[in-house]
């Protein structure tokens, strides 16, 4: 198959991966009803088509912290993108870099934060606030050695979501992910054989034994710091000279919150609907957030991305930008480098045919007049 949309990519990943790595990337929390609200509301929101309104020349970039993209998107942090191709991350960042967006690297990426920085633009680091403050710091420290331009703190994930389907379909057991891998032979070969090593390059350090992802999880599940609070912000500036965004924002509250403590930018998201089911999705959490404090600070979103469609409903909304983790995440085990930079050529038209046929020739400008 010739892909032709994102869920194109979807489905030749689905069909390379072991069931165990594609439930994981597709699965939510519990039932899973804020995961499909993510993409229903999405697809309830219609634009607004409008004609004769010269757009022969049309402007997709844009500037977030003084970096320039070519279009209003970042490849969001995703765990364990280099189980879903070889050496994931670094392949996702390269594309990135190629097709000039942006790409924020997770602490649980199989990568590490200099892997990455090395072999493309330095990205955007996504930080968990652990246990281990210690180890936190020294995070911290490598991510500005790395000269990482910005800081995305999750701030949803006090305690793992309740994940069913990885549950189901045994995501933490290493025997049942290496029966499922001898029935992906392409995979096995490609990306267990030839990508190792198989561990978490953040956290490594602080498991110099470990020999696989699974030895990491009981130490993840631990140290997840469910203490978080505001104050620990402070903590983190004293570390963190660089713009700080806090991720995982979904109520108006706490982004007036999040707007009085002066970080620099929210991400409205529900994680991906991977922690709290049955709460909004991030689409229809996002104008009224835009409305309360999109004066203050820059106005991130993700959660249910699928095109570029998507991205300018989501500007029009009040976003400065998107990121997207599955497309990406799809793309890469497709395809690899080459998957990723025609997934983003594929949003970047999308994108382009949006703005012409709603009438708006500078992405900067998106408004609500451009929904119906």
């Amino acid at each position: 198959m010739n892909p032709a949309s994102v869920s194109d990519y979807q489905r030749l990943a689905k069909a390379r991966l072991p069931r165990v790595l594609s439930d994981y990337i597709e699965g939510g929390s519990y039932d899973e009803i804020t995961l499909g609200r993510n993409r229903s509301d999405f697809a309830a929101l219609q634009l607004r088509q409008r004609v004769l309104r010269d757009v022969s020349s049309i402007s997709l970039s844009t500037t977030i912290f003084g970096q320039s993209f070519s279009m209003p998107l970042l490849l969001a942090p995703v765990g364990l993108g280099g189980m879903y191709a070889r050496r994931g991350e670094v392949q996702a960042a390269r594309a990135a870099q190629a097709a000039g967006v942006g790409f924020c690297l997770s602490t649980m990426g199989v990568c590490a934060i200099d892997e990455v920085s090395t072999a493309a633009t330095p990205p955007w680091f996504q930080l968990y606030m652990m246990k281990d403050r210690g180890y936190v710091a020294e995070l911290l420290a490598r991510a500005t050695a790395a000269n990482c331009p910005a800081l995305v703190l999750t701030v949803d994930l006090p305690r793992p979501g309740a994940r069913y389907r990885d549950a189901r379909s045994g995501m933490f057991s290493a025997w049942r992910v290496g029966l499922d891998a001898m029935l992906h032979p392409r995979w096995l070969y490609d990306v267990y054989l030839r990508g190792r090593p198989h561990v978490l390059g953040n956290l490594a350090p602080v498991l110099p034994d470990a020999h696989g992802v699974s030895d990491f999880w009981a130490w993840i599940q631990a140290n997840f710091d469910p203490a978080i609070s505001w104050r620990d912000l402070e903590w983190v500036r004293e570390r963190w000279s660089g713009p700080l965004i806090l991720k995982g924002i979904l109520d108006v509250e706490d982004a007036r919150l999040a707007a009085a403590s002066g970080v620099d930018a929210i991400v409205v998201s529900n994680h991906g609907g991977r922690q709290l089911d049955s709460v909004a999705s991030s689409i229809s959490a996002l104008p009224s957030i835009a409305d309360a404090v999109g004066d203050q600070m820059a106005i991130l979103m993700d959660g249910g991305v699928r095109s570029g469609l998507d991205i300018v409903k989501a500007l029009a909304s009040g976003a400065r930008a998107c990121l997207i983790g599955r497309a990406w995440a799809w793309a890469v085990a497709a395809r690899g480098e080459a998957g990723v930079e025609h997934m983003l050529q594929i949003i970047h038209n999308e994108m382009m045919i949006a703005m012409t046929l709603t009438g708006f020739t500078d992405v900067t400008k998106l408004d609500r007049s451009a929904l119906a």
